[in-house]
């Protein structure tokens, strides 16, 4: 089994809506505003308001990703993406994410924690219909103004 980049994506994050402790841990929310998606077959952009990163921060302090949007191709088709993913973050991350004073925190580079996910894709669209038939595994890191991920297609 190897690993082929396919694109590259920032998806750009409105206001962290934090939610707070419940019985399964500390749960915030953070929209998505928009934001470029780069690649040799797929390339265009996160539809605002497509969609969302529902945070939850476990007791262990590691966080589980739930995250759902759409990317509009240059070239008019729709591919819905969701992820589960995991994040084992830094003491800089779980500070930002905690506090009600910091909308975002600094960049992080992919090797700065563990931040990976399972992005599943899928599209009505005949031209990108290999996406949903097409396993993925993704490395994520923040962005200045949300979080970066690289995608990579399981050859």
């Amino acid at each position: 089994m190897d690993l082929e980049f396919e694109f590259a994506f920032v998806a750009e994050n409105g206001q962290l809506l934090r939610v707070g402790k419940g019985p399964s841990g500390t749960r915030i929310v953070a929209p998505i505003t928009g934001g470029p998606v780069t690649g040799a077959r797929v390339h265009g952009t996160l539809a605002p308001g497509s969609g969302a990163d529902w945070l939850l921060i476990g007791a262990d302090g590691s966080v589980r990703l739930d995250v759902r949007f759409q990317i509009v191709t240059d070239d008019g088709a729709f591919i819905y993406v969701s992820y589960p993913g995991v994040v084992q973050p830094t003491d800089k991350l779980k500070a930002a994410m905690m506090s009600p004073d910091t909308a975002w925190p600094e960049e992080t580079s992919y090797d700065d924690q563990y931040f990976r996910a399972t992005p599943r894709l899928e599209t009505g669209d005949e031209r990108y219909a290999w996406v949903s038939q097409t396993v993925f595994v993704a490395r994520g890191r923040l962005a200045s103004n949300g979080v970066g991920f690289e995608v990579y297609r399981v050859t």
